[in-house]
């Protein structure tokens, strides 16, 4: 049997186009999947990897800022951050992360920028059913992840989000950040992430783990299930492994579930209607 060739989009004159950037580039995904969406509703579109050094950061946005055919970037490492000093305007999510994983070009010649990690876990929560409006919420971590996913719970109307963190202090700057950037007050920070952490999971509506713990096998569980209520969802944003140990413990305890690949493909709808390449 003859390998079928993948459908490419058919480039014209009018193509518009639309980068991922990073470096390096070869781990990006964001192509093949805007891509094989642009020729199935066969837009006239084509999204490329765009390889720059944090040296020449600069000079490449200001090249693709000048193309009149050049919408919008996909943002990832390790330009989240720079980036987001270049903007011209910034979505609430971002001012608070300090950082973009998405940027269009306007016609007025500015620069937007926002991150949609949080806007894409709470459409994944929604989408799988789950209303999160005056729940109470434990997230373990206070990385960039954690950033965007406490805005965007603030901004569906979380009851209480209580965070704990290896670094207190890097959890204290994050609620600062919430309170003094964007005004809200929902979120306290835990004093011992081991030990208030499994106290608070005893009365929670929902746990977030946005740690990087998971990733391998035999890593520390974020906090430990032996308490929380029959009732409490757990969520995690790892992708690979799809079914953490974590998340395979809940399971088998009964308790209900929510996988880090809904906020991915959520936030790739939200990234790709930003940036103007999906309607």
């Amino acid at each position: 049997m003859t390998e079928q060739t993948p459908a490419v989009p058919l480039i014209t004159g009018t193509t518009k186009l639309f980068g991922v950037i990073a470096h390096p580039s070869a781990h990006v995904r964001a192509p093949m999947v805007f891509n094989e969406r642009f020729v199935a509703e066969q837009r006239d579109h084509l999204m490329i990897p765009i390889d720059a050094t944090p040296a020449s950061l600069v000079t490449v946005m200001d090249g693709l800022r000048a193309m009149e055919n050049f919408g919008g970037l996909t943002i990832t490492i390790p330009h989240k951050v720079p980036i987001a000093q270049m903007c011209d305007e910034l979505g609430e999510a971002a001012r608070v992360c300090g950082a973009v994983n998405a940027v269009r070009f306007g016609e007025d010649g500015r620069l937007y920028g926002d991150i949609f990690d949080g806007a894409g876990f709470v459409a994944g929560l929604a989408l799988k059913g789950h209303d999160i409006a005056g729940k109470r919420v434990l997230m373990m971590g206070a990385g960039g992840a954690a950033r965007a996913i406490a805005v965007a719970l603030c901004q569906a109307d979380v009851g209480e989000i209580a965070i704990a963190n290896r670094t207190r202090d890097k959890a204290q700057n994050l609620v600062d950040a919430m309170v003094q950037g964007a005004g809200y007050t929902q979120a306290h920070v835990l004093d011992n992430m081991a030990e208030a952490a499994l106290e608070a999971a005893r009365d929670v509506d929902v746990i977030i783990n946005t740690t990087s713990l998971g990733l391998h096998a035999g890593d520390a569980l974020p906090v430990a299930l032996g308490t929380v209520r029959p009732d409490t969802l757990i969520a995690d944003i790892i992708m690979v492994p799809e079914r953490t140990e974590w998340l395979a413990l809940a399971e088998d305890k009964g308790l209900p579930t929510h996988y880090g690949r809904h906020m991915l493909d959520c936030q790739l709808e939200l990234i790709g209607r930003f940036i103007g390449a999906l309607d």
